[in-house]
Order: C-alpha cells, then structure tokens, then sequence
C-alpha cells in the first residue's frame, strides 16, 4: 500500500507559481512510477508529469512542458511538482499518483493505470 498526501495548492494570478508536494508512504517497490493527474470541472483526468524513481527520467505533457517539473526529494519521500508561467487553463484538482509498474519511455496517460491515488489539491489560476 501507498499513501499519498499533497500539499500547496491555492489560487494564484496567470503567470505566477506554485510548488506542490506530494508525501509518500508504503513500499517504495509500489512507488517505481510516481507523477501528477489533474482534473478540471467537466474535463477528462489528464497527465501532467511523470518520474521513475530510479533513474531520473521524467515526463511531461506538451501543455506544460517548460512552464512545469517534476522532482523528487528522496529524503523526504516526496515528489514535488513546480509550476511556473501558470495559466488559467492549469485550473484543475492535482492528484499525486504512484505505481509499482516503471512508468516506461513516456509520460503515463491512462489514470487507471496508477494503483495509489492523493485526495488532490486544488489549483486555481485566475486571469
């Protein structure tokens, strides 16, 4: 089993920044691929990020390449999710996911894929 809980979430003005964190718990066998889904209202769940938790390969989806990464902080059992230039279309509920599976040569699109799902935090980006 894995526990998730993210953290930093809010309400921010188009072009400024957040810094999300996520804390895992559990096996860090069940946590090979870890990443970020976000859902806005009446939208399908959508990637945004993806890393292996060896070999420091990440993911990202087109919309969010350059303005978002993904990092972990192995310390603190933790991945963090940067975002910059923030758009009013990044409005979404932020879920951290993890998996035992390795997330593969590209970013992970399917949600049901992921077997350890946060409660998500809200991001909201007003123009």
């Amino acid at each position: 089993q894995v526990q998730a809980v993210e953290s930093g979430g809010g309400s921010v003005q188009a072009g400024g920044s957040l810094r999300l964190s996520c804390v895992l718990s559990g096996s860090i066998y069940n946590r090979n691929c870890i990443g970020w889904f976000r859902q806005a209202p009446g939208k399908e769940r959508e990637g945004v990020a993806a890393a292996n938790r060896v070999g420091g390969y990440t993911f990202y989806a087109d919309s969010v390449k350059g303005r978002f990464v993904i990092s972990l902080d192995h310390a603190k059992n933790a991945v963090l999710l940067q975002m910059n230039s923030l758009k009013p279309e990044d409005t979404a509920m932020y879920y951290c996911v993890a998996d035992p599976s390795w997330c593969g040569d590209s970013l992970p699109r399917r949600p049901d894929r992921f077997a350890y799902w946060g409660q998500g935090t809200q991001v909201t980006v007003s123009s």
